[in-house]
């Protein structure tokens, strides 16, 4: 684990019982996914938004937990679940496997959309389909120097108490330990408050992030950012 970074599955404190970070489990499956559906409106509650509420958890969260599972973490208070981390090693294995493993079962649970719920999100509910049947746009320009992807999400309560970057720094480690020298994500350019997070982590732009779909990307290891950074500016 590099050096500056370690202790990461400790509680912030020590004076009682507190959330506190650890692997993911395979009970904390259906928690996960529902953190995914609360946070997934920008940042908000997406229940409702679309005619099924299963569909924004099985594109951003559950194929991450049934892929690697070693590559999730939670904060947990006892086994209630407020947020994790979640991500891939290796975004390009990771789409080979959904086209062969997630896609299929993914497209007879959703062949198309559904009733029109009242709702008009900026991400259609055909588009959040389509990301579901088409793995491949996970493979961005920067993938050789990026491999690795993650997803964060915090419930609200737990937002401000730090949890944020040290799961971050928990996948980080994680990823370095393999041999990984640099994550990205997506993200939703409405949710200002994530953005103003990243920064402040030293996520940099990409090369091929756009205003509307914002790419960051950041080194494993604190000792790398800056080659990392040095090499997404000169491509």
């Amino acid at each position: 684990m590099p050096a500056g970074r370690t202790g990461r599955l400790a509680a912030v404190r020590e004076d009682g019982p507190v959330p506190e970070i650890r692997p993911y489990r395979a009970a904390d499956r259906d928690q996960v996914a529902r953190i995914c559906l609360l946070t997934a409106a920008g940042g908000g509650d997406a229940t409702g938004v679309y005619s099924d509420d299963t569909l924004m958890p099985e594109v951003f969260a559950l194929p991450y937990v049934e892929y690697a599972p070693e590559l999730a973490f939670v904060v947990a208070d006892g086994d209630r679940v407020l947020g994790y981390v979640i991500g891939v090693a290796d975004t390009a294995a990771f789409v080979e496997w959904w086209e062969r493993e997630w896609g299929p079962a993914f497209a007879t649970r959703h062949p198309s959309p559904g009733a029109p719920t009242g709702h008009e999100p900026d991400f259609t509910e055909a588009q959040l389909i389509e990301a579901g049947t088409a793995p491949e746009r996970m493979l961005i320009a920067e993938l050789a120097e990026y491999p690795a992807h993650l997803h964060i999400d915090l419930l609200p309560e737990l937002q401000g108490r730090g949890f944020g970057r040290r799961l971050i720094d928990t996948l980080r480690d994680a990823l370095a330990a393999r041999g990984v020298p640099a994550v990205h994500l997506g993200m939703d350019a409405a949710n200002t408050g994530a953005r103003a997070f990243y920064d402040r982590l030293g996520f940099h732009e990409l090369p091929s992030s756009r205003t509307g779909s914002p790419l960051l990307g950041i080194a494993t290891t604190d000792a790398s950012d800056a080659t990392a950074t040095g090499s997404a500016v000169s491509e």
